[in-house]
């Protein structure tokens, strides 16, 4: 059986820059796959590309061997890819429960099914239900991150993309963002990850792509990534990862 999603010798250039150089990868039904590297390295505009929000030089983005390859962003969020975006980006003069609309927009019809993905966001996130007529702006940059992921939520994915969703929390919000990923994960839904803090994506993925400067230069087994003395080295403060869990 084949990868759930597929990227393939993926080639995106902005005018004279080349942001990703023959980037190949995959994810798995039911893994959480996480992207390491440096600022510009290239991870963001991977997961635009995959999202439909920039088209390739050349390669190819399939879901289930099916190319997305040219199809509108809105479609493949039909197909089950959404992604909740770096800097999280929520509607500040919107509440809480119209951000969480908005992510449903693809469904609108379906009611029954949009209340009960609300619902579901609303167990994973019980604050947003103290907040869900509150303006967005005015939350916090914790809440603002689990309403970013809670509205990608929404339109039910197969594949969730997240794009640094630890950026500029404190240490308690990254620990239970991180703990929400786990339990997003265990309710079906694949995880692709873009992180830059590698001790708590390795310490949740099951296997790991390194970019750096467009290219994936190392992958592998997340166990495998975290004993690597070239990661442990760039990413991880040069101490070694003891178990799964740790960080």
């Amino acid at each position: 059986m084949g990868a759930l999603l597929s990227v393939d010798n993926l080639w995106i250039t902005y005018g004279s820059v080349e942001a990703l150089k023959g980037v190949s990868m995959d994810l798995n039904k039911g893994e959480i796959v996480t992207v390491l590297g440096a600022n510009g390295a290239g991870k963001s505009t991977l997961l635009r590309a995959i999202s439909g929000l920039v088209p390739p030089s050349s390669g190819t983005v399939s879901l289930n061997g099916d190319s997305l390859n040219g199809v509108p962003a809105y479609d493949i969020v039909l197909k089950g890819i959404s992604q909740a975006p770096e800097g999280r980006r929520v509607f500040a003069t919107l509440t809480v429960e119209e951000n969480l609309n908005l992510g449903a927009y693809t469904r609108q019809k379906q009611k029954r099914d949009v209340a009960e993905a609300k619902e579901r966001v609303f167990e994973l996130f019980p604050i947003l239900v103290q907040r869900r007529r509150q303006l967005s702006g005015t939350l916090s940059g914790g809440e603002q991150q689990m309403l970013a992921i809670g509205r990608a939520l929404m339109s039910n994915p197969r594949i969730l993309l997240l794009d640094e969703p630890s950026l500029g929390l404190s240490p308690l919000f990254v620990k239970l963002i991180f703990k929400i990923i786990r339990e997003i994960n265990a309710q079906g839904v694949s995880i692709l990850l873009v992180e830059q803090n590698a001790r708590k994506a390795l310490g949740v993925a099951n296997r790991g792509y390194v970019l750096e400067t467009g290219s994936v230069s190392v992958s592998g087994l997340a166990s495998d990534l975290r004993q690597d003395k070239k990661i442990q080295e760039a990413y991880l403060g040069g101490a070694a990862l003891k178990g799964k869990n740790s960080g």
